[in-house]
Order: structure tokens, then C-alpha cells, then sequence
């Protein structure tokens, strides 16, 4: 019996793919005039050109930069210490409403005692009176909290001169401390009453020491 021809296109029972058929199809997907790949070829060519662009100024700036040919602007910083003088006017709270402590800052004996006995002769509430030692050059200093800030202006109206500092207190008390250029309280019949602002430190007037602001006693009052 004669055999039946082998067929060669087919290997158990799956057609063989000749080499012009597969030639054939990867020049039919290598076409170039295929428009997908020609727009991701410009895509990727785009693509490119912005990398190395981008690199390139990167390298041209970090240049101007090294040899002083370009600046980049940075945030001064101020030598100015930050305000603390409350902007809102105050009326002048009555003399008998006010707890005011009186402090010696200076070398001049019982000088605390003297305007403390001034100002009870005025219905200030006085509480504690003592030395202290405070960087403070000026007339007077007047410490109060938020909460006390009313009272400090009517104190600083009886103090000609002197500054106001604030302190984180929470109530409403107010401590004076007298400086070496405290000469003497204004008049009492000339105490101006009516609103205003409170005065707060002068540079010039004040030791130039950053950790002094606000100024505040540096040790317990002594008797």
C-alpha cells in the first residue's frame, strides 16, 4: 500500500510558518511610514531634547552660581527685636482699681519706700515694695500681662518717661521698677487722663542685650 505524501507545512497538526512568511510580517511591522510609530519616535525625540535642555541649565546655573555671577536672593534678617508695644489705645483705669508692686533698681536706699508711700497717697493698691536688680537704663519700668495693660498706661501717666515692657502674668497686677534716672512722679493734679497709648522702650535708653527683652527683674525682690 503506498504511503500518503508528508505534508511539511504542517508538524503535528499546527502549520509551519516559512521564513519568507515570517519575514514578510516583521516588514509589514516595520513599516515607517506606520503613523503610531512615527508619533512616539517624535514623542520620545521631544522627550529628549527637554531632558538634555533641562541638564544643561542645571550645569549653566550651578556655574553662575560657584563663580559668583548669579545671586539667589535669601530673606533678611532683621536686627530689629520683635515689637511688643500693644497698637490699641487705653483709658486712664481709676488709681484705686490698680495692684501695683514698687521695685528699687537702684543704689539709692529706701527710694521704694518713698514713691510706694506717693502712691498710696494717690489710692494705688500697693502690694509688695523691695529692691531688685534689673537691666534696665531708664526712668522706669512699667511690667504688666495682657490682662494689665489698662493699668500699666495709667501707672506710666503718673511716671513721666517711663517704658512699658509685658510679661506673662495673668492677672492684672503692675510692677514699677525704678531706674537711676527716676527723679520724681508727675504732679498729681496734672496727671493727664485721657486716652492714649502706652510708651514702650526706647533703644537708647535700654541695655543692648537681647535676652533682657522684655525686661523683667533677674532676681527675687529683697527687702
Amino acid at each position: 500500500m503506498a504511503r500518503k505524501p508528508t505534508d511539511v507545512s504542517v508538524l503535528h497538526g499546527h502549520r509551519v510558518v516559512t521564513g519568507p512568511e515570517l519575514r514578510a510580517t516583521f516588514e509589514a511591522a516595520g513599516d515607517p511610514d506606520d503613523p503610531v510609530r512615527l508619533r512616539r519616535r517624535v514623542v520620545h525625540g521631544v522627550v529628549l531634547v527637554l531632558l538634555l535642555g533641562l541638564i544643561v541649565g542645571a550645569v549653566i546655573t550651578a556655574l553662575a552660581i560657584v563663580n559668583g555671577q548669579l545671586r539667589i536672593p535669601a530673606a533678611e534678617v532683621s536686627d530689629e527685636p520683635a515689637a511688643l508695644c500693644p497698637a490699641a489705645s487705653f483709658d486712664y483705669t481709676p488709681n484705686e482699681k490698680i495692684n501695683l508692686n514698687v521695685f528699687n533698681s537702684t543704689s539709692r536706699p529706701g527710694l521704694a519706700r518713698t514713691v510706694a508711700d506717693e502712691l498710696l497717697g494717690r489710692k494705688f493698691v500697693v502690694g509688695a515694695v523691695a529692691n531688685t536688680d534689673a537691666g534696665y537704663r531708664g526712668v522706669a519700668a512699667v511690667l504688666s500681662g495682657a490682662a494689665g495693660q489698662s493699668a500699666a498706661f495709667s501707672v506710666q501717666r503718673n511716671v513721666p518717661g517711663s517704658d512699658y515692657f509685658q510679661d506673662g502674668r495673668a492677672d492684672a497686677s503692675v510692677d514699677l521698677i525704678l531706674a537711676g534716672d527716676y527723679k520724681a512722679l508727675a504732679a498729681a493734679d496734672q496727671v493727664d487722663q485721657t486716652p492714649g497709648k502706652l510708651s514702650c522702650p526706647r533703644e537708647s535708653r535700654r541695655i543692648a542685650d537681647d535676652a533682657k527683652w522684655p525686661v523683667i527683674p533677674t532676681a527675687a525682690p529683697t527687702p
